[in-house]
Formats: structure tokens, sequence, C-alpha cells
């Protein structure tokens, strides 16, 4: 029924790609323009509003390499950096 789009980004002039299945999405929701802004532009225009996330330093419980984190460390709990967390969470 839908078939890929090459639409023209307002925002940059780049072409980008409306997929059947985009199309889909929008026409269950209700949408009825098509998009007019490509995936980039879209997501820089959604965080322009939002305000910068503060980061912290904190050193990794497994790997001792230093890690950011969006949140206060404390004390009594561990922090671990992105891939010694990765590895904890496939282990379960």
């Amino acid at each position: 029924m839908y078939e890929d789009k090459t639409l023209v980004c307002k925002e940059c002039g780049a072409e980008f790609v409306f997929t059947a299945g985009e199309q889909e999405f929008y026409a269950s929701k209700g949408f009825v323009n098509e998009p007019q802004r490509c995936k980039a532009c879209r997501d820089a225009r959604k965080n322009a509003t939002k305000p910068a996330r503060e980061m912290y330093t904190a050193i990794c419980a497994d790997c001792g390499k230093e890690a950011k984190v969006p949140f206060k460390p404390r004390e009594d709990r561990p922090v671990y950096c992105s891939e010694c967390f990765a590895k904890r969470r496939e282990m379960g």
C-alpha cells in the first residue's frame, strides 16, 4: 500500500527517505502531513530546548577507569563505566 518516498529537508536541504513503515505509522496516528525535516534536523531541533545534562566523574568499581555518569555518585553504591555496566547487564 505505501511505498518509500524521497523527501527534501527544509532545514538542511538533504534528501531523506520517508519509509513505507513510517508512512503507515503516521497514518495510524492520524497525521496528515509528511515530515519536513530529516532525522538529524528533527533530533537537533528537539534537543535544542533541553538543558545540558550535568555529568559527574567517578571511578569504575570493576576496571578502575574514569567514568562520566549522569547522577551524583554515592560512597555506598558502586559506579561502573559504560563497558563494565554493559558486561554486568549481559550476565544478568
